[in-house]
């Protein structure tokens, strides 16, 4: 190295130290500035808190603030319950890029929620509830896509709710006890789980809450209609005698009234005939549709490339896969357009698996510029008509955390599958195989447990009528994707105890048996409580789960329940008490009885309140 190296180089290291300092030292100055608004001579004068300029906000643990241990950034601000009587600076604390939860819960804090709100990109819950906070709320708060919960009850808020359909992550949305109006807020309430707006000025129709919600969630707002509410009209007043000049205009009234009802029964007759004739038309389609055979069908709502079999020496998969001549159908996706059959079998396969219901491959196309997975169901006895009825409904039905397929093969002796390939492996690769360096601690356990519980709850309520459980959850079946986000896959590839083929071979139909559902349902709650043994654990299944379950059940019993814990999370500081409540809900879901484990909802609630205060208590979010 020459002189000039030597020279140039601690002016090089001074720059760049005091560029990272002055930029840490821009956030702590808003920091501060939020907080002397906030509470004022309380900070200053209780050194404890730190919240000044001359300790830092990580290393100095300032009061309610959590921080992520190796960006040493500000990922919490929880003050709940400390008789804060300033105002709220929404803009200071945004400064804070990596903020993901702000919690202000039960204080005396003034003020408005300014438009530099939407400045907190990644914020994922903010908690208002209990203050005296005023004012409309601001437009940017849709910019929150992030944003899973939000409670801003028990404040002066009025005036109208932002558009937030486009926060598709939002699972809790309370309001109740303000002085909002206009209509209720739009909002994806398929995934929504905690939802209250009681108590306010609320006017309109109510919208369609999925049968989530009892009327609770909406009374206090009279000037609320719907078919969900049946509104009181006020008592007319009493009559009085009438002169014959207001006999006759109160005749002409009742006239015209009696007119308008008639007018608005037509109307209604109408609609009436108009609903009818169409639910006609729709089952003579489907009846000709049904005559013409599945190409018909396919080729209005699938987009179908005919299969030319072609063998090639490239194909690990070719042997196992060919098949005899018919339609490859495509789901609409633009990741797998026009993808025929002849694509996959000339393309390169390397087997990633094989299990007691098929294998499964990598597949790279197009020169390996797009990977896709192909499952191979075997021992499957379904209809192909059946199989392609399933595989349109489960496609009919999204969840950002189900993998959904984008293609299937279906005939009488194969049934295929392809699906989006996922890069970063799965659950229980990562939980007991090389993690590459990923971290995986508590918090992005409890986290995987609350998305993928949240998901199963929404299938399960979604397809309840159909019967159709996933079949096959196990730590294997859960991946994660390019922003390593938890996905279900092969959601429904397995036939439940609640189907059964019907006595008629050539029938397309399964019969349903309602007992049976519940039971096939349970299943899915039984395998996702070996999932929560694995996350506590740390130890995998090995072939059969009852090793697992019974190891666990014994080590509870001598009472040694810590002993149960991997051993990784309790050194990085995970509570005892978050992995026993844990524990808990796995015990339940794994209860011998079926009827007695608890539904995929309730156990979604559970997780999610435990993660709640997790994310409230601990650094882990």
């Amino acid at each position: 190295m020459n002189r000039v190296s030597i020279r140039v180089l601690p002016l090089l290291i001074f720059l760049l130290f005091n560029v990272s300092n002055s930029e840490d030292e821009e956030v702590k100055q808003y920091l501060v500035r939020f907080m002397d608004k906030l509470a004022g001579v309380t900070a200053k004068t209780d050194q404890s808190w730190g919240w000044n300029m001359t300790s830092d906000p990580c290393t100095h643990k300032w009061k309610g603030v959590s921080c992520d241990t190796q960006l040493r950034s500000v990922k919490k601000v929880v003050l709940d319950g400390l008789n804060l009587t300033g105002v709220l600076d929404i803009g200071s604390v945004c400064k804070a890029s990596s903020l993901l939860v702000f919690s202000l819960v039960k204080n005396n804090v003034a003020g408005l929620i300014s438009e530099e709100m939407g400045n907190c990109k990644r914020l994922t819950h903010l908690y208002l509830s209990g203050n005296r906070l005023s004012g409309h709320l601001p437009d940017s708060l849709k910019e929150l896509s992030n944003l899973k919960r939000f409670d801003l009850s028990n404040n002066n808020f009025s005036g109208k709710v932002p558009d937030l359909s486009r926060i598709s992550k939002l699972i809790t949305f309370y309001a109740q006890n303000n002085q909002l109006s206009g209509e209720i807020p739009k909002l994806d309430f398929s995934n929504l789980m905690q939802f209250n707006v009681s108590n306010n000025n609320f006017s309109g129709p109510l919208p369609d809450v999925k049968g989530r919600f009892s009327a609770e969630s909406w009374s206090g707002n009279p000037e609320l209609g719907g078919e969900f509410i049946s509104k009181e009209f006020p008592p007319s007043a009493a009559a009085a005698p009438l002169s014959p000049r207001k006999s006759k205009d109160s005749s002409r009234r009742l006239l015209l009234i009696y007119f308008g009802y008639a007018v608005l029964g037509l109307i209604i007759l109408l609609v009436v005939a108009f609903i009818l004739i169409s639910k006609k038309k729709l089952k003579e389609a489907e009846a000709d549709v049904a005559k013409k055979g599945v190409n018909a069908y396919t080729s209005s709502t699938y987009d179908v490339c005919k299969i030319t079999e072609h063998k090639s020496e490239y194909s690990a998969s070719y042997e196992e896969s060919r098949v005899a001549m018919s339609p490859l159908v495509v789901l609409r996706s633009p990741r797998a357009q026009c993808l025929r059959f002849e694509d996959l079998l000339r393309a390169p396969a390397e087997l990633l698996g094989k299990g007691k219901h098929g294998s499964i491959y990598k597949v790279m196309l197009d020169n390996g510029s797009t990977t896709l997975a192909v499952k191979r169901v075997k021992d499957w006895s379904v209809t192909s008509q059946a199989f392609r009825r399933r595989m349109q409904r489960l496609h009919q039905t999204r969840h950002p955390n189900i993998l959904r397929s984008l293609a299937f093969y279906s005939s009488k002796q194969e049934k295929l599958l392809v699906y989006e390939y996922q890069p970063n492996g799965s659950l229980s690769k990562l939980l007991h195989g090389s993690r590459n360096g990923q971290a995986f601690d508590w918090g992005s356990r409890i986290n995987v447990a609350a998305t993928v519980a949240e998901a199963l709850a929404y299938m399960h309520e979604e397809l309840s009528e159909d019967g159709i459980a996933h079949g096959n959850l196990k730590s294997a079946n859960i991946l994660f994707n390019n922003n390593m986000d938890p996905c279900v896959s092969e959601y429904g590839l397995m036939i439940s105890q609640s189907e059964s083929p019907s006595s008629n071979s050539h029938s397309n139909s399964f019969s349903l048996d309602p007992a049976r559902i519940r039971t096939s349902f349970k299943a899915d709650i039984y395998g996702f409580g070996v999932i929560l043994l694995e996350l506590v654990t740390g130890k995998p299944v090995q072939g059969d789960e009852l090793e697992l379950i019974q190891w666990v059940n014994s080590v509870v019993r001598e009472e040694w329940t810590v002993e149960v814990f991997d051993k990784g999370l309790l050194l990085e500081g995970a509570s005892e008490e978050m992995l026993l409540i844990l524990l808990q809900i796995a015990l339940k879901c794994i209860n011998p009885n079926p009827y007695e484990r608890p539904n995929m909802d309730q156990v979604a609630v559970m997780i999610n309140t435990l993660k709640d205060e997790e994310d409230k208590s601990s650094p882990y979010v």
